[in-house]
């Protein structure tokens, strides 16, 4: 059993340290270390000869043979015993090279015998992942354990029966077993895993703690990952706390929490009216005043008295419901909202719950408005919290909950920006977008082109602004990677955002321009569209009175139209008297910027007379620093080497500046930057 001390394998691997050791010692160059080597491995033969011939830790039979490297005529007991299967007679002497013949041929019969136990061991192994994977935890512990008779210094088998210790609520045996594979390997990363949930199912949190923190110090990079399993034991140890404030509560005899209990055995008969159970719930509500009456609700089955109640049950699967069973619903579900209200614990018991995750969006997607707005508020409480949010992303269809918000955009009341709202929150998520991205044309890309179609009569309208502004940051979040759906409906989101430059207000502006600048490497058909649209002299004008993130999507577009279209260099030295607005953004900290600047300028430099409008500038200085700097990315050395090899060749006169700043030492400097 993994919960007793076994020391066997720990023996076994003592002893074959010490073996290794002398081996070694036997086969050194060094007279005196040989000498002590074989005077080592004489006196543990003979102590060995006194003990069983079986070797403990690793259950393998050996025979015992005393090793002197001048042996005497008449040698002691267990000399001569040699192993028949070596071809050596009991009377023979044994040599050092005799001895170290059969060290290596007994050492590749057990490398052998370690290949067959690893093969058995690792098909024992996959089979116990097989039986996890499937939930029968009993099972996987059994061929996990198999595999170690086979194998005892396997670590995996080790990490992976604690693990399906952990899911049985056995901790100490799965404690003792991250012990045994921490023996195996010090830096075993799972092991730590493991060992800490364990002490969390022991409620021995900061033990537990520790080990999440040692996982640190071992890997830095996994800091992400042990944040995230502090926060959960966080959230063990406080709803530890919040049961064990109601037992104490419960044993003073409090009033509000005894007609909480009182209200959900109520709510438990069966057979009444729906009226008798809207009052429950309205009753029940009202009480949701504190953690207390909430931790309540949740450990006196509060959840599960609602899903079992045939009539509550009912109202709320119900595509087409009655009057009765709207209210019945909606007040389910206010109920729902103030016991999750900053209640973690009961938010995770909720969502997980038999088929909640289906049926929240189902009765999102209801046409009641009472109903579909009491779920949106429902909703915006998981989103208010990280942890909430993460429950949402994991349990919810999300590709059809996109659907279902974006479907809001033709309401005009509030529900419309509630949905809008939680786009917003859910665009950042790497989860969510990555689960929608197939959808994208489907559900997204119609959604937008409607609303960009009507974008005049919008732009005026301020209850429309949110949801074209949410719609434009899913749409730039979704394009950020090339598609296929992007490339082919390049050309209608470009001139729909290029409509939507004729806005005031900033954030429609700034969206509509970063878009663009996902959507303009796609095709040098629609770069020409924007260039002939103005978009050179537009986007001057952005990086002249924008704000930081516009001038980021300017500089972009400036870098993609000037390397695409020579109409597009012409109106920037046409529109940029002497480089004045790019010359100001090379001396921003902005590396995104001043890299897009710099290869906005070594195309505009190919224009005749360019070059030589910045004669009396420190243009020279400035790329320079840029090409010989310590940027975090290399593409801003790159373009900014390159550019100043343009702006020489384009006009020499600017070498004479470039040698006197040693310039060219640093452009050799630099070379590796160029490829």
């Amino acid at each position: 059993m993994a919960g007793k001390v076994d020391p066997e394998l720990e023996r076994f691997l003592q002893e074959v340290d010490e073996i290794t050791d002398l081996v070694e010692g036997i086969r050194s160059d060094d007279p005196a270390v040989r000498d002590e080597a074989f005077q080592k491995a004489d006196e543990k033969l003979v102590k060995d000869s006194e003990e069983s011939d079986v070797l403990e830790g690793c259950g393998v039979k050996t025979n015992r043979t005393l090793i002197n490297k001048n042996p005497p005529s008449s040698a002691p007991p267990g000399y001569s015993n040699l192993p028949e299967k070596y071809g050596m007679q009991g009377n023979e002497g044994m040599s050092q090279e005799k001895f170290l013949s059969i060290l290596e041929r007994d050492a590749e019969e057990r490398g052998e015998r370690r290949k067959e136990s690893e093969k058995l061991a690792n098909a024992l192994k996959e089979k116990g992942n097989a039986a996890f994977k499937n939930e029968d935890y009993v099972t996987a512990v059994q061929y996990y354990t198999e595999g170690l008779e086979k194998l005892r210094d396997f670590q995996v088998l080790y990490t992976n029966r604690a693990q399906a210790y952990n899911k049985l609520g056995k901790y100490e045996e799965a404690i003792t077993d991250c012990k045994w594979a921490l023996k195996c390997n010090e830096n075993c990363v799972k092991a730590y895993v493991h060992m800490a949930k364990a002490n969390v199912g022991l409620k021995k949190y900061e033990k537990a703690r520790k080990y999440y923190q040692k996982i640190i110090t071992i890997d830095p990079n996994l800091e992400k990952m042990v944040k995230e399993y502090i926060t959960l034991l966080e959230l063990d140890q406080k709803k530890e706390q919040q049961e064990k404030r109601v037992m104490e509560v419960l044993e003073l005899g409090n009033v509000t929490t005894k007609a909480g209990r009182e209200a959900l055995k109520k709510l438990s008969s069966p057979n009444k009216i729906p009226f008798f159970y809207l009052g429950g719930l309205r009753f029940l509500t009202e009480l949701m005043k504190e953690c207390t009456e909430q931790t309540l609700f949740r450990i006196n089955g509060g959840f599960s008295v609602i899903n079992d109640n045939v009539i509550l049950r009912r109202s709320l699967v119900r595509s087409q419901k009655e009057p009765c069973e709207v209210e019945l619903c909606v007040s389910v579900l206010v109920l729902w909202k103030a016991v999750c209200h900053e209640n973690e614990e009961n938010q995770r018991t909720l969502i997980t719950s038999s088929d909640t995750s289906e049926l929240v969006l189902n009765l999102l997607s209801c046409k009641e408005s009472e109903i579909y707005k009491e779920c949106l508020a429902l909703l915006s409480t998981f989103l208010s919290t990280e942890y909430g949010r993460d429950l949402l992303l994991r349990n919810l269809n999300l590709t059809r909950f996109m659907k279902i918000l974006i479907g809001f955009t033709n309401y005009s009341d509030e529900a419309s920006d509630s949905a809008m709202k939680m786009l917003t929150d859910l665009i950042p998520e790497k989860k969510f977008r990555k689960n929608i991205q197939e959808d994208f044309a489907t559900h997204v890309i119609p959604s937008f082109e409607i609303l960009l179609d009507e974008s005049i009569m919008l732009i005026t309208m301020a209850e429309y602004r949110e949801i074209l502004y949410t719609l434009l940051g899913l749409m730039i979040n979704l394009s950020m990677e090339q598609c296929t759906t992007i490339q082919v409906k390049a050309p209608d989101i470009t001139e729909r955002c290029i409509s939507l430059l004729a806005s005031t207000d900033g954030g429609i502006l700034t969206r509509a321009a970063g878009l663009l600048s996902h959507v303009l490497p796609q095709s040098d058909e629609v770069v020409e569209t924007a260039v002939k649209a103005g978009m050179v002299k537009k986007m001057l004008t952005f990086i002249k009175t924008g704000e930081k993130t516009t001038i980021r999507y300017a500089a972009k577009i400036l870098a993609i139209c000037s390397t695409r279209s020579e109409e597009a260099r012409e109106e920037i030295v046409k529109n940029d008297k002497k480089f004045s607005v790019l010359m100001k953004l090379l001396s921003l900290d902005d590396e995104q910027v001043v890299g897009n600047t710099a290869v906005c300028l070594s195309h505009c430099f190919e224009i005749p007379g360019a070059a030589a409008s910045l004669l009396r500038t420190d243009i020279v200085r400035l790329l320079l620093k840029h090409a010989g700097g310590d940027a975090k990315e290399t593409s801003l050395q790159q373009n900014a080497a390159i550019a100043l090899g343009k702006l020489c060749l384009a006009e020499p006169r600017h070498k004479i500046q470039l040698s006197e700043l040693h310039g060219l030492e640093i452009l050799m400097s630099c070379m590796k930057y160029i490829k």
